[in-house]
Protein backbone atom coordinates (compact mmCIF):
# COMPACT_ATOMS: atom_id res chain seq x y z
CA UNK A 1 0.00 0.00 0.00
CA UNK A 2 1.04 3.62 -0.43
CA UNK A 3 2.60 5.26 2.59
CA UNK A 4 1.17 8.43 4.08
CA UNK A 5 4.08 10.52 2.78
CA UNK A 6 3.53 9.33 -0.80
CA UNK A 7 -0.19 10.05 -0.47
CA UNK A 8 0.52 13.61 0.66
CA UNK A 9 2.76 14.13 -2.37
CA UNK A 10 0.20 12.65 -4.77
CA UNK A 11 -2.67 14.68 -3.29
CA UNK A 12 -0.80 17.88 -4.17
CA UNK A 13 -0.26 16.99 -7.81
CA UNK A 14 -2.33 18.62 -10.57
CA UNK A 15 -2.19 15.32 -12.51
CA UNK A 16 -4.66 12.57 -11.75
CA UNK A 17 -3.15 9.42 -10.20
CA UNK A 18 -4.75 6.02 -9.60
CA UNK A 19 -2.97 3.05 -7.97
CA UNK A 20 -4.10 -0.57 -8.43
CA UNK A 21 -2.78 -4.04 -7.70
CA UNK A 22 -2.11 -7.10 -9.85
CA UNK A 23 -5.75 -8.22 -9.46
CA UNK A 24 -6.92 -4.87 -10.89
CA UNK A 25 -8.27 -3.67 -7.56
CA UNK A 26 -8.18 0.11 -7.04
CA UNK A 27 -6.11 0.96 -3.96
CA UNK A 28 -5.79 4.72 -4.20
CA UNK A 29 -7.13 7.67 -6.20
CA UNK A 30 -5.87 11.24 -5.66
CA UNK A 31 -8.02 14.40 -5.60
CA UNK A 32 -7.11 15.53 -9.13
CA UNK A 33 -8.23 12.19 -10.58
CA UNK A 34 -11.50 12.46 -8.67
CA UNK A 35 -12.18 15.99 -9.91
CA UNK A 36 -11.44 15.01 -13.50
CA UNK A 37 -13.46 11.81 -13.69
CA UNK A 38 -15.85 11.42 -10.80
CA UNK A 39 -19.08 12.85 -9.55
CA UNK A 40 -19.34 13.69 -5.85
CA UNK A 41 -21.38 10.54 -5.28
CA UNK A 42 -18.71 8.23 -6.69
CA UNK A 43 -15.56 9.38 -4.93
CA UNK A 44 -15.23 6.28 -2.73
CA UNK A 45 -12.16 4.09 -3.11
CA UNK A 46 -11.85 0.35 -3.58
CA UNK A 47 -13.56 -0.70 -6.80
CA UNK A 48 -13.44 0.29 -10.42
CA UNK A 49 -17.19 0.81 -10.43
CA UNK A 50 -16.88 3.48 -7.71
CA UNK A 51 -13.98 5.18 -9.49
CA UNK A 52 -15.12 5.38 -13.10
CA UNK A 53 -18.84 4.58 -12.91
CA UNK A 54 -18.15 1.26 -14.63
CA UNK A 55 -21.30 -0.79 -15.23
CA UNK A 56 -19.41 -4.07 -14.81
CA UNK A 57 -19.63 -3.98 -11.04
CA UNK A 58 -16.93 -4.57 -8.46
CA UNK A 59 -14.93 -7.21 -10.36
CA UNK A 60 -12.95 -5.52 -13.13
CA UNK A 61 -13.04 -7.49 -16.38
CA UNK A 62 -15.81 -9.84 -15.27
CA UNK A 63 -18.21 -8.95 -18.08
CA UNK A 64 -17.95 -9.21 -21.86
CA UNK A 65 -18.44 -5.46 -22.22
CA UNK A 66 -15.21 -4.87 -20.25
CA UNK A 67 -13.08 -5.55 -23.31
CA UNK A 68 -14.35 -2.24 -24.75
CA UNK A 69 -13.33 -0.29 -21.63
CA UNK A 70 -10.17 1.77 -22.14
CA UNK A 71 -9.41 1.77 -18.42
CA UNK A 72 -9.64 -2.01 -18.06
CA UNK A 73 -7.68 -2.43 -21.27
CA UNK A 74 -4.85 -0.23 -20.03
CA UNK A 75 -4.78 -1.84 -16.60
CA UNK A 76 -4.89 -5.35 -18.04
CA UNK A 77 -2.17 -4.71 -20.62
CA UNK A 78 0.28 -3.17 -18.17
CA UNK A 79 -0.18 -6.15 -15.81
CA UNK A 80 0.21 -8.72 -18.59
CA UNK A 81 3.10 -7.09 -20.50
CA UNK A 82 4.81 -5.30 -17.58
CA UNK A 83 5.43 -2.36 -19.94
CA UNK A 84 4.01 1.20 -19.86
CA UNK A 85 0.73 1.60 -21.77
CA UNK A 86 -1.32 4.57 -22.96
CA UNK A 87 -5.09 4.71 -23.43
CA UNK A 88 -7.57 7.45 -24.32
CA UNK A 89 -10.37 7.72 -21.76
CA UNK A 90 -13.65 9.45 -22.47
CA UNK A 91 -15.56 10.88 -19.54
CA UNK A 92 -18.92 12.63 -19.69
CA UNK A 93 -20.65 15.55 -18.02
CA UNK A 94 -24.45 15.72 -18.01
CA UNK A 95 -26.65 18.74 -17.44
CA UNK A 96 -30.23 19.47 -18.39
CA UNK A 97 -30.45 16.29 -20.44
CA UNK A 98 -27.37 17.24 -22.47
CA UNK A 99 -24.25 15.06 -22.43
CA UNK A 100 -20.80 16.55 -22.99
CA UNK A 101 -17.78 14.31 -23.66
CA UNK A 102 -14.22 15.03 -22.52
CA UNK A 103 -11.18 13.02 -23.64
CA UNK A 104 -8.13 12.44 -21.44
CA UNK A 105 -4.95 10.51 -22.26
CA UNK A 106 -3.99 8.12 -19.41
CA UNK A 107 -0.64 6.34 -19.02
CA UNK A 108 -0.33 3.07 -17.12
CA UNK A 109 2.97 2.15 -15.42
CA UNK A 110 4.21 -1.17 -13.96
CA UNK A 111 5.51 -1.20 -10.35
CA UNK A 112 9.13 -0.30 -9.72
CA UNK A 113 9.49 -3.10 -7.18
CA UNK A 114 8.15 -6.62 -6.78
CA UNK A 115 4.58 -6.82 -5.46
CA UNK A 116 4.31 -3.04 -5.77
CA UNK A 117 1.32 -1.11 -7.07
CA UNK A 118 0.64 -0.21 -10.69
CA UNK A 119 -0.07 3.43 -11.50
CA UNK A 120 -2.43 5.15 -13.92
CA UNK A 121 -1.54 8.81 -14.53
CA UNK A 122 -3.90 11.18 -16.29
CA UNK A 123 -1.45 13.90 -17.29
CA UNK A 124 -4.21 16.14 -18.60
CA UNK A 125 -6.56 15.81 -15.63
CA UNK A 126 -6.04 19.49 -14.90
CA UNK A 127 -7.14 20.33 -18.43
CA UNK A 128 -10.16 18.04 -18.06
CA UNK A 129 -11.09 19.89 -14.89
CA UNK A 130 -10.80 23.22 -16.71
CA UNK A 131 -13.02 21.92 -19.49
CA UNK A 132 -15.59 20.87 -16.92
CA UNK A 133 -15.49 24.40 -15.48
CA UNK A 134 -15.98 25.77 -19.00
CA UNK A 135 -19.04 23.56 -19.43
CA UNK A 136 -20.36 24.82 -16.10
CA UNK A 137 -19.79 28.44 -17.22
CA UNK A 138 -21.61 27.65 -20.46
CA UNK A 139 -24.64 26.37 -18.55
CA UNK A 140 -24.66 29.50 -16.37
CA UNK A 141 -24.52 31.70 -19.45
CA UNK A 142 -27.39 29.81 -21.06
CA UNK A 143 -29.49 30.50 -17.97
CA UNK A 144 -28.81 34.24 -18.37
CA UNK A 145 -30.57 34.27 -21.74
CA UNK A 146 -34.19 35.50 -21.99
CA UNK A 147 -36.51 32.66 -21.07
CA UNK A 148 -39.87 33.74 -22.47
CA UNK A 149 -41.53 34.24 -25.82
CA UNK A 150 -43.19 37.56 -25.03
CA UNK A 151 -42.39 40.73 -23.11
CA UNK A 152 -44.93 43.48 -22.30
CA UNK A 153 -47.26 41.97 -24.90
CA UNK A 154 -44.59 41.99 -27.63
CA UNK A 155 -43.76 38.53 -29.05
CA UNK A 156 -40.09 37.84 -29.77
CA UNK A 157 -37.71 35.13 -30.95
CA UNK A 158 -34.05 34.58 -30.01
CA UNK A 159 -31.07 32.84 -31.62
CA UNK A 160 -27.81 32.47 -29.69
CA UNK A 161 -24.92 30.48 -31.19
CA UNK A 162 -21.59 30.89 -29.35
CA UNK A 163 -18.55 29.97 -31.46
CA UNK A 164 -16.80 28.63 -28.32
CA UNK A 165 -18.12 26.96 -25.16
CA UNK A 166 -18.64 30.39 -23.62
CA UNK A 167 -19.71 33.30 -25.79
CA UNK A 168 -19.13 37.04 -25.64
CA UNK A 169 -22.55 38.15 -26.88
CA UNK A 170 -25.36 39.31 -24.62
CA UNK A 171 -29.10 39.31 -25.27
CA UNK A 172 -31.51 40.67 -22.67
CA UNK A 173 -35.25 41.33 -22.71
CA UNK A 174 -37.25 42.89 -19.87
CA UNK A 175 -40.32 44.97 -19.03
CA UNK A 176 -40.40 48.39 -17.37
CA UNK A 177 -43.50 50.55 -16.84
CA UNK A 178 -45.49 48.34 -19.22
CA UNK A 179 -43.03 48.78 -22.09
CA UNK A 180 -40.80 46.15 -23.72
CA UNK A 181 -37.04 46.69 -23.49
CA UNK A 182 -34.35 44.74 -25.37
CA UNK A 183 -30.58 44.91 -25.30
CA UNK A 184 -28.07 43.16 -27.51
CA UNK A 185 -24.34 43.50 -26.93
CA UNK A 186 -21.00 42.20 -28.14
CA UNK A 187 -17.88 42.27 -25.97
CA UNK A 188 -14.23 42.16 -26.92
CA UNK A 189 -12.44 38.82 -26.96
CA UNK A 190 -13.76 35.27 -26.94
CA UNK A 191 -14.13 32.39 -24.54
CA UNK A 192 -14.29 32.60 -20.75
CA UNK A 193 -12.95 36.18 -20.42
CA UNK A 194 -15.56 37.40 -22.92
CA UNK A 195 -18.26 35.49 -21.07
CA UNK A 196 -17.29 37.19 -17.82
CA UNK A 197 -17.39 40.61 -19.48
CA UNK A 198 -20.85 39.94 -20.96
CA UNK A 199 -22.06 38.81 -17.50
CA UNK A 200 -20.73 42.12 -16.11
CA UNK A 201 -22.64 44.04 -18.79
CA UNK A 202 -25.89 42.29 -17.91
CA UNK A 203 -25.43 42.89 -14.19
CA UNK A 204 -24.27 46.51 -14.58
CA UNK A 205 -27.04 47.68 -16.93
CA UNK A 206 -29.62 49.68 -14.96
CA UNK A 207 -32.93 48.03 -15.86
CA UNK A 208 -34.84 50.58 -13.76
CA UNK A 209 -33.74 53.51 -15.97
CA UNK A 210 -36.40 54.27 -18.62
CA UNK A 211 -34.14 56.42 -20.83
CA UNK A 212 -31.84 54.17 -22.88
CA UNK A 213 -29.25 56.89 -23.43
CA UNK A 214 -28.96 57.47 -19.68
CA UNK A 215 -28.78 53.70 -19.05
CA UNK A 216 -25.86 53.34 -21.48
CA UNK A 217 -24.11 56.30 -19.86
CA UNK A 218 -24.43 54.62 -16.46
CA UNK A 219 -23.08 51.37 -17.91
CA UNK A 220 -20.09 53.22 -19.32
CA UNK A 221 -19.44 54.84 -15.93
CA UNK A 222 -19.53 51.46 -14.14
CA UNK A 223 -17.22 49.98 -16.78
CA UNK A 224 -14.68 52.69 -16.03
CA UNK A 225 -15.09 52.23 -12.27
CA UNK A 226 -13.94 48.60 -12.41
CA UNK A 227 -10.75 49.61 -14.24
CA UNK A 228 -10.94 47.45 -17.38
CA UNK A 229 -7.89 47.65 -19.65
CA UNK A 230 -7.86 49.54 -22.95
CA UNK A 231 -8.28 46.35 -24.98
CA UNK A 232 -11.67 45.66 -23.41
CA UNK A 233 -14.89 47.19 -24.71
CA UNK A 234 -18.60 46.49 -25.16
CA UNK A 235 -20.80 47.47 -28.09
CA UNK A 236 -24.51 47.78 -27.31
CA UNK A 237 -27.79 48.32 -29.16
CA UNK A 238 -30.80 48.96 -26.91
CA UNK A 239 -34.48 49.52 -27.75
CA UNK A 240 -37.78 50.07 -25.99
CA UNK A 241 -41.18 49.60 -27.56
CA UNK A 242 -44.04 51.94 -26.67
CA UNK A 243 -47.00 50.14 -28.29
CA UNK A 244 -49.51 52.72 -27.10
CA UNK A 245 -47.70 55.62 -28.80
CA UNK A 246 -46.50 53.53 -31.74
CA UNK A 247 -42.90 54.59 -31.12
CA UNK A 248 -39.65 52.64 -31.11
CA UNK A 249 -36.95 54.22 -28.95
CA UNK A 250 -33.32 53.23 -29.50
CA UNK A 251 -29.78 54.06 -28.35
CA UNK A 252 -26.38 52.76 -29.44
CA UNK A 253 -22.92 52.37 -27.94
CA UNK A 254 -20.60 51.65 -30.85
CA UNK A 255 -22.71 48.76 -32.14
CA UNK A 256 -21.83 48.46 -35.83
CA UNK A 257 -24.49 45.95 -36.87
CA UNK A 258 -27.74 47.81 -37.69
CA UNK A 259 -31.18 47.38 -36.23
CA UNK A 260 -33.56 46.44 -39.01
CA UNK A 261 -37.21 47.47 -39.13
CA UNK A 262 -39.43 45.86 -41.75
CA UNK A 263 -42.61 47.75 -42.67
CA UNK A 264 -44.90 48.26 -45.68
CA UNK A 265 -42.22 50.23 -47.50
CA UNK A 266 -39.45 47.66 -47.08
CA UNK A 267 -36.59 47.56 -44.60
CA UNK A 268 -35.02 50.46 -42.74
CA UNK A 269 -31.48 50.21 -41.34
CA UNK A 270 -31.18 52.13 -38.09
CA UNK A 271 -27.64 53.29 -37.31
CA UNK A 272 -26.10 56.07 -35.26
CA UNK A 273 -22.53 57.12 -34.54
CA UNK A 274 -21.61 56.57 -30.89
CA UNK A 275 -18.58 55.25 -28.97
CA UNK A 276 -18.56 51.77 -27.42
CA UNK A 277 -18.62 51.18 -23.68
CA UNK A 278 -14.91 51.60 -22.91
CA UNK A 279 -12.31 53.82 -21.25
CA UNK A 280 -11.28 55.36 -24.56
CA UNK A 281 -13.17 58.65 -24.16
CA UNK A 282 -13.62 60.97 -21.20
CA UNK A 283 -16.91 62.51 -22.36
CA UNK A 284 -18.78 59.69 -24.14
CA UNK A 285 -22.41 60.67 -24.82
CA UNK A 286 -25.32 58.33 -25.50
CA UNK A 287 -28.65 59.63 -26.77
CA UNK A 288 -32.07 57.99 -27.02
CA UNK A 289 -33.90 58.58 -30.32
CA UNK A 290 -37.42 57.67 -31.50
CA UNK A 291 -38.86 56.14 -34.66
CA UNK A 292 -42.55 55.51 -35.44
CA UNK A 293 -43.72 51.99 -36.27
CA UNK A 294 -46.98 50.30 -37.24
CA UNK A 295 -48.64 47.16 -35.96
CA UNK A 296 -47.33 44.18 -37.94
CA UNK A 297 -43.79 45.56 -38.36
CA UNK A 298 -40.85 43.29 -37.55
CA UNK A 299 -37.84 44.53 -35.57
CA UNK A 300 -34.46 42.76 -35.70
CA UNK A 301 -31.39 43.28 -33.47
CA UNK A 302 -28.21 41.38 -34.25
CA UNK A 303 -24.51 41.22 -33.48
CA UNK A 304 -21.77 41.44 -36.09
CA UNK A 305 -21.27 37.67 -35.88
CA UNK A 306 -24.28 37.45 -38.20
CA UNK A 307 -23.22 39.84 -40.96
CA UNK A 308 -19.57 38.76 -40.66
CA UNK A 309 -20.36 35.04 -40.74
CA UNK A 310 -18.01 33.47 -43.30
CA UNK A 311 -18.49 30.84 -45.97
CA UNK A 312 -15.80 28.16 -46.46
CA UNK A 313 -14.31 30.41 -49.16
CA UNK A 314 -14.15 33.45 -46.83
CA UNK A 315 -17.16 35.36 -48.21
CA UNK A 316 -19.16 37.36 -45.64
CA UNK A 317 -22.87 36.74 -45.12
CA UNK A 318 -23.47 40.49 -45.05
CA UNK A 319 -26.41 42.73 -44.18
CA UNK A 320 -28.03 42.28 -47.61
CA UNK A 321 -28.53 38.56 -47.06
CA UNK A 322 -30.08 39.24 -43.65
CA UNK A 323 -32.46 41.76 -45.24
CA UNK A 324 -33.32 39.31 -48.01
CA UNK A 325 -34.28 36.69 -45.43
CA UNK A 326 -36.33 39.28 -43.52
CA UNK A 327 -38.22 40.35 -46.67
CA UNK A 328 -39.20 36.71 -47.29
CA UNK A 329 -40.35 36.15 -43.71
CA UNK A 330 -43.73 36.42 -42.02
CA UNK A 331 -42.98 37.57 -38.51
CA UNK A 332 -40.21 37.06 -35.98
CA UNK A 333 -40.42 33.27 -35.57
CA UNK A 334 -40.46 32.66 -39.33
CA UNK A 335 -37.56 35.05 -39.84
CA UNK A 336 -35.49 33.37 -37.13
CA UNK A 337 -36.05 29.89 -38.55
CA UNK A 338 -35.14 31.01 -42.07
CA UNK A 339 -32.07 32.94 -40.88
CA UNK A 340 -30.69 30.01 -38.88
CA UNK A 341 -31.03 27.75 -41.91
CA UNK A 342 -29.42 30.32 -44.21
CA UNK A 343 -26.47 30.86 -41.83
CA UNK A 344 -25.93 27.14 -41.35
CA UNK A 345 -25.91 26.45 -45.09
CA UNK A 346 -23.73 29.49 -45.86
CA UNK A 347 -21.10 28.69 -43.21
CA UNK A 348 -21.36 24.87 -43.39
CA UNK A 349 -22.29 25.02 -39.71
CA UNK A 350 -18.97 26.58 -38.60
CA UNK A 351 -18.97 30.01 -36.93
CA UNK A 352 -15.88 32.13 -36.33
CA UNK A 353 -17.73 34.54 -34.04
CA UNK A 354 -20.75 34.44 -31.73
CA UNK A 355 -24.08 34.74 -33.51
CA UNK A 356 -26.91 36.46 -31.62
CA UNK A 357 -30.23 37.70 -33.01
CA UNK A 358 -33.41 39.08 -31.43
CA UNK A 359 -36.55 39.59 -33.53
CA UNK A 360 -39.82 41.20 -32.40
CA UNK A 361 -43.34 41.29 -33.81
CA UNK A 362 -44.41 44.89 -33.17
Amino acid sequence: MLGSLYKKVLEGLPDGVMAFDKKLRIRYVNAAFCRAFLSEKRREKGTLSSVLSCAAGETCGAYSACKYCAVWRGMNRVVEENQPQTEEIHTTSRSGGQKNTLSVSVKFYPPTQKDGLYLAVAGTSYQAEIEREMLSAQRVQQRLLPAGKQVAGVPYALTYLPCLEVGGDLADVYELDGQAYAVIADVSGKGLSAGMLSAFAKAALDRTEPDLGVALGKLNAKFNEVGQDEKSYITVAAVRVDKEAGLLYYAFAGHNAPILLKDDEGIHEIETSSPPISNWFDDAKYVERALPFRKGNTLVLLTDGVVECKSPTGELFGTERVESVLLQSRGAEDFMAKLKTALSVFSSGKYSDDVTVLAFDL
